[in-house]
């Protein structure tokens, strides 16, 4: 089977949480005897961070500058695939759909990996720069990273005809316990990308215990962080981290903290692809709560569940043999469920599940 993916990013995992997960699944399609294509714009704020130069698996990368100098070559590797995606935040979502649409590739779908966000600039009235005038009316298949009542408002308000989740995951090749590093050394740590949508929740349960407990050490990783943003004496600062050292970062806490993004919460269903890293390595997760997130975890057995300062407090202040056994029950249930070889088997079997369709003419 050959797929072309028209996508945001799988070179740079810089201030993205798409570049990871393609790599993950991208590894696992090859494995499986996938052959895939991915269009990526090369554009200067993730060449200037690039930390992967291929498509794991053995698939092509192509970075073009421009879409008119890239056109002919999708052209030709649409007339060749089996299926081919377009996803949320390609710069070129909307030229790609109507290449895709065009032409003879008979299995077309769309991949929304920042559902919340697309459904909030709807509501709003916002354009979604990704997304053309028809919707995804003519896409056989609509994927999102979100589950539960998205499903419904993609299909109900912008036409999707068939619709399935396709959540986060983890490639345990990457993800796995490692010794701890001192550099990450900490009691509570946090890894993710700035987000003002995630401010508040990041000080409540996060900045607060800093300034509550300044006997313990308390790190951050992560890129775009403001100058203004409330540093404490105790708060040390990892500048963005590559993918291999993930894994080194969750395992060197005592306890790492999940925190979603404002429209992620509300709609629910959309856990982020950081939480089942952190378990996969081993980490005590405390995490921010939100609709659907017992179906991924069981609050109080795999996972701690913090509404608030004083959630997070107390979680530092219990021992180590309680957090190893949550850390130790998570890591079981992420490799049983989540990981990158599952998901790719996911997306194999519902592209296989759709049936061949072409339109009568090709551009």
């Amino acid at each position: 089977m050959k797929l072309v993916i028209f996508g945001l990013t799988i070179s740079s995992s810089w201030g993205n949480g798409h570049a990871t997960l393609w790599r993950g699944l991208t590894r696992n399609l090859g494995a499986m005897g996938w052959d895939v294509v991915f269009f990526e714009r090369d554009v200067s704020f993730y060449a200037g961070a690039r930390d992967c130069d291929h498509v794991p698996g053995g698939g092509e990368l192509v970075l073009y500058g421009d879409w008119d100098n890239v056109r002919a070559k999708a052209r030709q590797h649409l007339r060749e695939a089996d299926a081919a995606i377009v996803t949320s935040y390609c710069p070129d979502g909307v030229a790609a759909t109507e290449e895709l649409l065009a032409s003879r590739c008979p299995r077309r779908i769309f991949y929304d990996l920042d559902t919340p966000v697309t459904l909030d600039n709807l509501a709003a009235g916002r354009e979604t720069a990704y997304i053309g005038a028809d919707g995804l009316r003519g896409f056989d298949l609509v994927l999102s990273f979100t589950g539960g009542p998205a499903l419904d408002i993609l299909r109900d308000k912008l036409g999707a005809r068939r619709v399935a989740p396709l959540y986060g995951h983890v490639d345990p090749d990457v993800h796995r316990p490692m010794p701890k590093d001192p550099r990450f050394a900490a009691d509570l740590s946090y890894l993710g990308t700035y987000a003002e949508d995630r401010q508040a929740m990041l000080e409540t349960l996060f900045v607060e215990p800093a300034r509550l407990r300044p006997d313990l050490r308390f790190v951050i990783g992560g890129a775009q962080y403001p100058e203004n943003f409330p540093w404490t004496s105790n708060i040390y600062f990892v500048r963005h981290l590559p993918p291999p050292d993930h894994a080194a970062f969750f395992s060197s806490g005592r306890i790492t903290l999940n925190v979603t993004r404002a429209a992620m919460a509300r709609m629910g269903w959309c856990p982020s692809g950081r939480l089942f890293e952190a378990a996969a390595c081993g980490a005590p997760i405390v995490s921010d709560d939100f609709p659907g997130l017992s179906d991924f975890f069981t609050p109080g057995e795999d996972i701690i569940v913090a509404h608030s300062a004083a959630d997070t407090l107390a979680a530092l202040d219990r021992d180590d043999a309680e957090l190893a056994a949550i850390a130790r029950r998570a890591r079981a249930r992420v490799l049983d469920e989540h990981t990158s070889r599952q998901r790719a088997r996911e997306l194999a079997n519902l592209i296989a599940g759709i049936r061949a369709t072409a339109p009568t003419m090709e551009t």
